[in-house]
């Protein structure tokens, strides 16, 4: 049986301000550069097992690949199915804002100009479906709302326990096919 890995990317400095990043592409805070690279250091010193890093082509993803790639010499390339969900009117407003809250439970709907969830959803699934069939081991680096639907491809979730998770800046989790 198969596996993967998966990472969010480091620190913005819309994560500092508690905004919706969603399809905006923001970069990196100087924290966020050295959390990839610790990253890759804690990937090489454990001996941890990657043939490629796949990212989002979004700057702050992708810099985080980058930073893996380079301590751990594992080979990148740019995914554009792993690019975050376009989050429409809410973009740059509070994460914890309550209409959000809500309005993230409503899996078809488009956050007026954004993508829903269930859009997001199938692009995730086809990549992992394609995945899955390969004998490699990737590492997926990418985004919050993405992480929401890697977890639920491995796991059953009610809508509010999907919309509730996610994980911290370059934390990484491990998923068994």
């Amino acid at each position: 049986m198969g596996y993967l890995y998966f990472t969010r990317h480091g620190q913005t400095v819309w994560n500092v301000e508690n905004k919706i990043c969603g399809a905006t592409d923001i970069e990196l805070t100087e924290l966020g550069h050295k959390q990839a690279m610790e990253l890759g250091q804690i990937i090489k010193s454990e001996g941890i097992h990657i043939d490629e890093i796949i990212c989002s082509p979004l700057v702050r993803a992708s810099e985080t690949a980058r930073h893996i790639s380079e301590e751990t010499g594992v080979p990148m390339r740019s995914e554009e199915r792993l690019r975050e969900q376009n989050y429409g009117k809410y973009e740059s407003t509070p994460r914890n804002g309550e209409e959000f809250r809500i309005a993230k439970q409503n899996f078809i709907y488009h956050f007026d100009g954004g993508e829903s969830m269930l859009e997001m959803a199938q692009r995730i699934y086809n990549l992992l479906d394609e995945i899955r069939k390969e004998d490699k081991v990737y590492l997926l680096v990418a985004h919050n709302g993405i992480s929401r639907v890697v977890n639920s491809y491995f796991y059953d979730m009610t809508n509010e326990d999907c919309a509730a998770f996610g994980i911290r800046n370059c934390e990484l989790k491990r998923y068994e096919f």
